[in-house]
């Protein structure tokens, strides 16, 4: 035992030592950080923009083939869901291919990821679309479809200040005065956001607030995305059956859309109708057959560009918008608009909408950086992702671009088809300039419809997670409520409100199970050293005289209680309700002395309190703590494991701790438990619980001597 607290005493020795080495080297990394020279400028340089460090060791002919065909395929599969995913924001299509290209530029600078597609993402364009409707429906313009402009006319140009002069009109918001359509103001809107989200993240890169991440758990991850695929399914319904019906603002998006959608069923296009059913069988077939012969396919059908490109065609040539009334995607000008300082009145309008799309753009483009990189055997710099993510919002947000994000889809084609480098992405902002410059007005006749149907095809993935929640229910109950609660709450509640819901909730079950966890009192494997749960394992030998109990989470305030009742449960024994026993038999002792009743009475009384109270009740004599699965005590812990020293040394139990970690026994040490003496270490907890149940039988001669 002697030994064993000599152990201890060297063990403490060397990490004081190594406290004295960390404070050094902490000096040292300041110093270092306030320094400035030509090596550290370069190494700066670098870790800024990865590309330097890359692109000049970049194979040629290893890598060219695969990138440029990966880019390629990414871009056109890319243009039709930059037009679609407007629809979703509630923004003119001009605008997401805007997105898409300078979200590929940036991020090839600044990314650290080799396959990672950044741009449009449903999620992503469903949250800024909420906030944009609200605010254009608070400014006071008519959201309502039947008034609400659905195309650009040729009248309707583009002016030097990158306004449409459609609908102009004059608000006043706060200081906020301006001249406006409701083009621009809805750009406006969607700039700010997205200047502040990027904001939010590169704050939290330069203050290493990536740990924010930890708190989104792929359970709620997954029902985030499914409840919110729910309410991105139903925001298109309505075009699938071309009804002019306004987005409901506020909560329960859900249940109010469907039910404006049945009260105007009858006002259905059939082109409309008639149109979606043929996409949409179009769609998912192809995306079936390309799951079924995925082996075979060295490249993903685009199907979305042939679908684009004949429905497109069909509704010019026979002018679908003019003698069926379907709606059109409209006018998409050429080239770019002059650039514009996001509207810094509207900022604060936002300022709270921004931190979700922040947390949740920085959370896929992480986690989705991290898994191909483990998947293709590389590393990737989560901080220098999210300053990545975070310059993809803030540099695009002055040239009439909204949030973007990592999206999974598109990342998994790049890896499907080659990609080795971000140079794809290059490539896929060069698809898309090509659409910009020449062949954006050839989507003029292209139905919203088909846009919408695009949209609701791509969330078979999200939706396919209802299937798994069996599975998942099977696995771990705990995971599959989260799941549920998080994706109910989005689906029936608001985008913004599941994710709050769902990482509160999340915790609170992380709280729960801390509060109340597993406790199990041990017995030993026969034959060996190590011992187990006698509740869950059969044949296990009962230690003679010894309670073994397991507490099996941190100690703290929270679950101090949880932790004695367990402990007088499982050992039998409660020291309070045991001393006051005692004291009542004292007593009564004592009065029947006071009444001299006869000698021999007396002494068998005497005699049978004692017996019951110790000999009979009291069939062990120590209690050893397996602290193996305790991480951690606050001082609420140390002070309760201090009570339960005293209290059962009161009745005559020893108490013993086993396998505790050394932050534990640092916290006991400094909060008094083992006293001054080094031997009362040695004494009090050992590194296993069969050197415990050893220590404790050898002692039991001089424990039964001291109760009796």
């Amino acid at each position: 035992m002697e030994e064993e607290g000599s152990e201890n005493v060297c063990h403490l020795e060397r990490r004081t030592r190594r406290r004295r080495d960390l404070k050094a080297v902490l000096r040292k990394k300041l110093s270092s950080s306030f320094s400035c020279s030509a090596k550290k400028l370069k190494s700066n340089v670098t870790g800024f923009f990865p590309v330097v460090q890359w692109l000049p060791k970049y194979k040629f002919k290893e890598y060219v083939w695969g990138d440029v065909m990966s880019g390629l395929i990414v871009g056109i599969i890319l243009v039709p869901q930059a037009i679609a995913y407007c629809l979703l924001a509630g923004l003119q299509p001009i605008y997401g291919l805007y997105t898409s290209f300078f979200a590929n530029i940036i991020y090839f600078f600044m990314g650290t990821s080799r396959h990672v597609s950044v741009g449009i993402f449903s999620l992503m364009s469903l949250m800024v679309g909420q906030v944009v409707d609200r605010e254009m429906y608070l400014a006071g313009f008519d959201l309502s479809e039947d008034n609400k402009a659905d195309t650009l006319n040729s009248g309707d140009v583009w002016n030097s200040s990158g306004t449409s002069n459609v609908s102009a009109i004059n608000l006043t918001l706060g200081d906020l005065s301006m001249e406006c359509g409701k083009e621009c103001y809805a750009i406006s809107i969607a700039a700010a956001l997205t200047f502040l989200a990027g904001v939010y993240q590169v704050l939290m890169a330069v203050f290493q607030l990536g740990f924010v991440s930890v708190y989104l758990s792929a359970p709620m991850l997954d029902g985030f995305a499914t409840g919110a695929s729910l309410t991105i399914l139903t925001v298109q319904a309505k075009y699938l059956l071309g009804l002019k019906i306004p987005r409901h603002q506020g909560f329960g998006t859900v249940i109010v859309t469907w039910i404006n959608i049945f009260k105007n069923i009858h006002k259905t296009n059939f082109c409309d109708m008639i149109t979606s059913a043929i996409c949409i069988a179009v769609l998912v077939g192809a995306k079936e057959l390309g799951e079924h012969y995925k082996d075979r396919l060295k490249i993903p059908l685009p199907t979305e560009l042939v679908v684009v490109t004949v429905a497109t065609l069909v509704s010019h040539f026979t002018d679908l918008n003019g003698l069926y009334g379907s709606s059109i995607s409209g006018a998409i000008p050429t080239g770019f608009i002059p650039p514009k300082v996001p509207s810094f009145e509207l900022m604060p309008r936002v300022a709270y909408d921004a931190i979700p799309l922040a947390v949740i753009s920085f959370a896929f483009t992480v986690s989705l950086s991290e898994m191909f990189a483990k998947k293709n055997g590389y590393t990737v710099r989560p901080n220098q992702e999210m300053m990545a993510i975070g310059f993809c919002n803030i540099i695009p947000s002055f040239f009439h671009c909204f949030t973007t994000s990592a999206a999974l889809a598109k990342t998994m084609v790049k890896d499907s088809t080659g990609c080795q480098t971000q140079v794809s992405s290059i490539i896929s902002a060069l698809v898309v300039l090509l659409i910009l410059l020449v062949f954006a007005p050839l989507f003029y006749s292209l139905q919203k419809c088909v846009l919408a149907c695009i949209i609701i095809v791509s969330l078979r993935g999200a939706l396919r997670k209802f299937r798994d929640v069996p599975k998942q229910w099977h696995l771990n109950k705990v995971d599959a409520i989260v799941w549920s609660i998080t994706m109910l709450s989005s689906a029936l509640i608001s985008v913004e409100m599941g994710l709050l819901v769902g990482v509160i909730f999340s915790m609170l079950c992380i709280l729960v199970r801390t509060q109340v966890p597993q406790v199990a009192i041990l017995s030993q494997i026969q034959d060996t050293v190590f011992y187990e749960d006698s509740g869950e394992y059969d044949n296990l030998l009962v230690v003679p005289k010894v309670k073994i109990f397991r507490f099996q989470a941190p100690l703290y305030y929270a679950n101090k209680d949880f932790f004695l009742k367990s402990l007088y449960k499982a050992v039998g024994l409660e020291p309070f309700l045991e001393v006051t026993k005692r004291r009542k038999a004292e007593k009564k002792a004592k009065e029947l002395a006071n009444k001299q009743v006869t000698v021999n009475c007396l002494e068998k009384n005497n005699g049978d309190v004692t017996t019951s109270l110790v000999s009979q009740e009291l069939d062990f004599h120590t209690i050893i703590l397996d602290c193996c699965s305790i991480p951690f005590l606050d001082s609420t812990g140390i002070v309760t494991f201090k009570g339960v020293l005293k209290e059962y040394k009161e009745v005559g139990v020893s108490i013993i701790l086993a396998c505790c970690n050394p932050s534990v026994i640092d916290s006991l040490k400094r909060g008094g438990f083992f006293g001054t003496d080094d031997k009362d270490i040695s004494n009090l907890s050992f590194y296993s619980v069969h050197s415990a149940v050893l220590f404790a039988n050898s002692r039991e001669p001089a424990v039964s001597q001291s109760v009796v």
